[in-house]
């Protein structure tokens, strides 16, 4: 399918061509033809011209004759009338030629002296200004040349530019004048006087006087230009020397709060590579703009000064055009971001004081507002953005789009694991499981919340590891948050433990110890007391289990190691051994497995 399309195309492509071919000869045979009618009526012109000198001469001998001097006079009025008609025809041609017609310069050196339309004879207008430029080129180099030799020199029906009385550099013809609606003698005598003064002007600017003050400019501008090099070197020595002396106090400047961004050698080190490079510019700068002003001193030269400057002055024209259409655009751009910037000023004071608790909201909590602020930021400059994008320099442009629509699939096939985590962040946010500085259990991480962003979660254990765990973890996973109960207007966290002990032991005995432990232990609450439940009755002992409140959910590790050691104190005080490993009831004699007594 691919082949037949590309074989079709090439094949319409060959024809536009070939119709292109065709319609550009037809335009070509139909000037010729035009031409050749011209010269026709030219021609005719003459003929009429020799009928009526010939009339005017019947006429005179004539005299006498009324009859015949009747007849001599229409034929001679005939012949008038003929030759307006054929200057209106003429005209007319001429007009249409002049759509398509294409001037052909006659050249001195790389001077343009004037432009040739028409033909003359069998000569196209091409060959005819090629011709013209040759003998101009031959009398410029003619060492005898004299101006005064030459001279417009009239024929019957054109004028001849005559060197000498013997070589003809160009005919002026009535197709030339009628052309330029002037007369053959006006235009004849124009070219004259351009010729003369060009060959003048050329031969005076190659002379010997002429190439020595050349050569003079010349070295007096590679002289000028060595200066103008060594006083930009000096001057950026100098620099150079600046920077280096003051690198100490690029500490003050290259630093963000207390981070430095960069040390003060680096920073040098940069200044002076950007000195280097700036250096280095001017001078370039300086040569190239230098070169103009010396080839506008050779005659050969010169037209590369138009050049040499177009390559700069048509660069920095179109900047500044483009700058210059752009501003309207620029002016919307500064509107709409001053808009937005304000509006999101308003919305974060909003949210920051629901954050201090200066505004209330029901059913919107004071933590939710910073993520809250956040999103809403981020959707504003994203359709600050959006708004913006038509107005950007080349927004339209195909490269651009397409840069854009390639950077969106990079992102999308490259941040689907990102996107998914910051998903997760958010519905984590408006959850509220936890908060900054709470102790929590996610998966197999316990620890204290260090930070919560939009990707992970920090997590800070007790052994003072730091863990990151993706928001998209935390979200599938279940979470234990201790510290959710140990505000001030809850009861607190519930510690507790499970030991075993025989049924030999009084229940309530074991109550009391338990809660007494419980109450020497640091960090326990008085209120609510302590409380003790069994949790089964098992072969050979019976499972207690101590709860106490505490509101220190961060320190669990240091009061369940000060539990246990005033549960133990408690029962070797009382005499009772706590049963693990199992010992039975019923005793053989051996002495009880229970450490002596702390005093």
């Amino acid at each position: 399918m691919i082949r037949i399309k590309l074989f079709l195309f090439i094949i319409a492509l060959s024809f536009s061509t070939h119709a292109q071919n065709i319609q550009d000869t037809a335009k070509k045979d139909q000037q010729n033809i035009n031409e050749a009618l011209l010269l026709k009526d030219q021609q005719q012109q003459k003929i009429d011209s020799l009928v009526k000198i010939q009339l005017k001469n019947e006429l005179q001998s004539a005299a006498g004759n009324s009859k015949k001097t009747t007849e001599l006079e229409n034929k001679l009025r005939q012949i008038a009338i003929s030759d307006s008609l054929r200057k209106i025809h003429q005209l007319e041609k001429i007009q249409v030629l002049k759509k398509n017609a294409k001037g052909y310069p006659v050249i001195l050196n790389t001077d343009t002296l004037f432009y040739i339309y028409v033909r003359t004879g069998s000569f196209n207008a091409m060959e005819r200004a090629d011709a013209i430029s040759k003998k101009v080129e031959k009398l410029y180099e003619d060492p005898f040349y004299k101006a005064d030799s030459l001279v417009i020199s009239p024929n019957e029906d054109s004028y001849d530019l005559v060197y000498k009385n013997n070589d003809i550099l160009m005919s002026v013809a009535n197709l030339d004048g009628l052309w330029f609606a002037k007369s053959n003698e006006a235009l004849a005598k124009e070219y004259l006087q351009t010729i003369k003064q060009s060959i003048d002007a050329e031969r005076k600017a190659n002379s010997l006087v002429n190439w020595l003050k050349r050569i003079g400019l010349v070295l007096l501008i590679i002289v000028l230009l060595t200066v103008i090099i060594s006083i930009i070197n000096f001057l950026f020595k100098r620099t150079a020397s600046f920077l280096s002396s003051k690198r100490e106090s690029y500490l003050n400047v290259l630093k963000i709060k207390n981070i430095k961004i960069f040390t003060p050698e680096h920073f040098e080190k940069a200044l002076l590579r950007l000195n280097n490079i700036i250096r280095i510019a001017v001078i370039i700068l300086i040569i190239y703009l230098s070169l103009p002003l010396l080839f506008s001193i050779f005659p050969e030269t010169e037209a590369w000064t138009g050049t040499l400057l177009g390559w700069i002055l048509s660069p920095m024209k179109a900047a500044l055009n483009a700058v210059a259409h752009y501003l309207p655009n620029l002016f919307t751009v500064i509107v709409i971001y001053l808009i937005f910037k304000y509006a999101i000023r308003g919305i974060k004071y909003f949210f920051y004081e629901i954050k201090l608790g200066e505004i209330q909201l029901r059913g919107f909590h004071a933590d939710w507002a910073i993520p809250t602020f956040n999103i809403l930021k981020f959707v504003l400059y994203a359709f600050m953005l959006i708004l913006i994008f038509p107005y950007l320099p080349g927004s339209g442009s195909p490269a651009f789009q397409g840069v854009s629509v390639f950077l969106g699939i990079l992102i999308s096939l490259g941040s689907s694991s990102a996107i998914t985590n910051i998903v997760a962040g958010l519905v984590i946010t408006y959850m509220r499981p936890f908060r900054i500085g709470d102790r929590v259990k996610i998966g197999d991480v316990t620890g204290d919340v260090l930070e919560k962003t939009m990707l992970v979660t920090r997590i800070k254990t007790i052994k003072n590891e730091d863990i990151t765990v993706p928001n998209s973890m935390v979200l599938s996973s279940s979470t234990i948050n201790y510290s959710s109960h140990t505000k001030k207007e809850s009861q607190g966290l519930i510690v507790h433990q499970t030991l075993t002990l025989g049924y030999d032991i009084p229940y309530k005995d074991i109550y009391d110890m338990l809660t007494r432990a419980a109450l020497k232990t640091e960090y326990i609450l008085e209120d609510p007391k302590p409380f003790v439940l069994q949790t089964s009755l098992d072969d050979f002992y019976i499972s207690y289990q101590i709860n106490a409140y505490t509101k220190e959910a961060n320190k669990q590790a240091a009061i369940y190691s000060k539990m246990f050691e005033n549960i133990q104190n408690e029962f070797n005080a009382a005499g009772i051994e706590i049963m693990s490993p199992h010992y039975r009831a019923t005793r053989d004699g051996s002495a009880p497995a229970m450490p002596h007594a702390i005093k």
